[in-house]
C-alpha cells in the first residue's frame, strides 16, 4: 500500500469517527446507516478540499471583520450542503449543522494530533542562549 493511499484512507477514518460523533452527540444530525455515514464523511472531506478554499477566498473580507469566526459558518454550510446530498445522512436545520461542524473539527483536530495524521504538530523544546549565557534558556513552543 503506498504512502499516499494510507494517509488518505487514515485521514477518512478519522472523519468518518468524527461525523459518527457528532451524530451521537447533537440532536439534528442522525445517520441511517453505516454507508451513509461513510458516504457522508467522503463527501465531507471532498467539500474540504475543493469547496473550502474557494468559499475562504469569496468571504475574505468577513474573515477578516470576525476575526476567522466566519470559517465556522463555512464549516456548518459545507456539512448542511452534505445533508442534503446524501439521503441517509440527515442534517435538520443550520444550528444543527453549525453545532456538529464545531463537533467535527474538536474530535478531527484530537484524533489527528493522537495519530500524528495531521501535518500541524506541537513541539516543546528548549533553546540554548545564543550568546553563550543562561539567561534566555527557557522553554520554548514551536508550532
Amino acid at each position: 500500500m503506498s504512502a499516499s493511499l494510507k494517509t488518505f484512507l487514515q485521514r477518512w477514518l478519522i472523519n468518518t469517527v468524527a461525523v459518527m460523533v457528532a451524530a451521537k452527540v447533537v440532536p439534528g444530525i442522525e445517520c441511517e446507516s453505516i454507508t451513509g455515514l461513510f458516504a457522508a464523511s467522503l463527501l465531507l472531506g471532498i467539500f474540504n478540499a475543493l469547496l473550502r478554499p474557494l468559499l475562504w477566498l469569496l468571504s475574505l473580507p468577513l474573515m477578516i471583520v470576525t476575526l476567522g469566526l466566519f470559517a465556522l459558518v463555512i464549516n456548518a454550510l459545507l456539512l448542511y450542503f452534505v445533508g442534503s446530498l446524501v439521503k441517509s445522512f440527515v442534517v435538520a436545520n443550520f444550528w444543527a449543522a453549525f453545532w456538529g461542524s464545531l463537533v467535527i473539527s474538536l474530535v478531527s483536530m484530537v484524533l489527528n494530533s493522537l495519530t500524528r495524521a495531521g501535518t500541524s504538530r506541537i513541539e516543546f523544546r528548549r533553546a540554548k542562549s545564543r550568546s553563550g549565557r543562561r539567561d534566555g534558556d527557557g522553554p520554548v513552543i514551536d508550532v
